[in-house]
């Protein structure tokens, strides 16, 4: 079997050292969709170096350390990438995440879930510069075909949307080349990009990376709804519960919850309002 789970569990934590600039912030921002339009000041928060500011999803790919490319190089997981999909991600922020800096991100293996049909497998990631912690991560990798193994199906974090109307609602339209832009932070799947490779795994076409969205989401909370101040987010949690194109255009759904909660569905406008990110929780100051 390709996933061996108790083996995977049991491995030695992985240590990898990150480095980043405003180069790769600035780039990380245009590839979640900043700096449009471009004659908009509030944008230069996300677009000029002397105003910078990072966005908390930025912990995703700073330093070019992908947690799902090392998560599938650990020891018992050997998995075909046309199986494999970004099930759901969650970032906790100790601190605001400094334009430039350097720090240790410790990751293992948390757990490896039975789905039936499929795995799961959980991430963990914990990263701390010499002033200490920066944030943690959890990311949960859906592996289609995997599954069988007899292990546990793990916890049910589904959060049940209001009833009520929303108390804001804004739509985000995404490039054509939006996800040729983004892999340039480091997450090269051919996926999003090839599409052969993206027949193979059941698309018509080349589809946007699910950390995209989630970066074009908390991007829209964060200007919509904490008055742009990306250093007051403490949380950030979703599942990944379908797809966007690029060229597509993302409607998202904000509802203040209380004690600095706000809970998010983001949908696809083009496909009948198709779920993008569901169970979707950024917990703020």
């Amino acid at each position: 079997m390709p996933i061996d789970a108790a083996r995977a569990v049991a491995a030695e934590p992985r240590t990898a050292e990150l480095a980043w600039d405003h180069k790769d912030v600035l780039l990380y921002h245009l590839g979640v969709g900043a700096g449009r339009p471009a004659t908009d000041a509030e944008e230069l928060r996300y677009t000029l170096e002397s105003r910078l500011q990072v966005l908390p999803s930025f912990s995703t790919v700073a330093g070019g350390a992908m947690a799902l490319a090392g998560g599938l190089a650990a020891p018992g997981i050997e998995v075909d990438l046309a199986t494999v999909l970004h099930g759901g991600q969650r970032i906790e922020l100790h601190r605001p995440i400094p334009v430039t800096g350097r720090a240790t991100a410790i990751g293992r293996v948390e757990a490896v879930h039975d789905k039936g049909k499929a795995a799961v497998i959980v991430l963990r990631s914990d990263v701390h510069d010499d002033e200490g912690p920066l944030w943690s991560a959890s990311t949960r990798i859906f592996v289609r075909g995997e599954g069988g193994f007899g292990g546990e199906r793990g916890p049910s974090d589904r959060l049940e949307a209001p009833e009520r109307e929303p108390d804001r609602t804004v739509e985000r339209a995404t490039r054509e080349d939006q996800a040729l832009l983004y892999r340039l932070c480091g997450d090269w799947n051919p996926l999003h990009a090839d599409p052969e490779f993206a027949e193979l795994a059941g698309f018509d076409r080349p589809i946007l990376h699910g950390l995209c969205s989630y970066g074009i989401v908390l991007k829209a909370v964060v200007d919509a709804a904490l008055g742009g101040d990306a250093t007051r987010v403490r949380a950030y949690s979703t599942r990944f519960a379908g797809i966007l194109f690029p060229g597509e255009t993302m409607r998202i759904r904000m509802w203040n919850e209380g004690e600095g909660r706000i809970q998010v569905l983001a949908t696809s406008v083009e496909r009948d309002h198709a779920p993008v990110l569901a169970d979707t929780l950024i917990e703020h100051t």
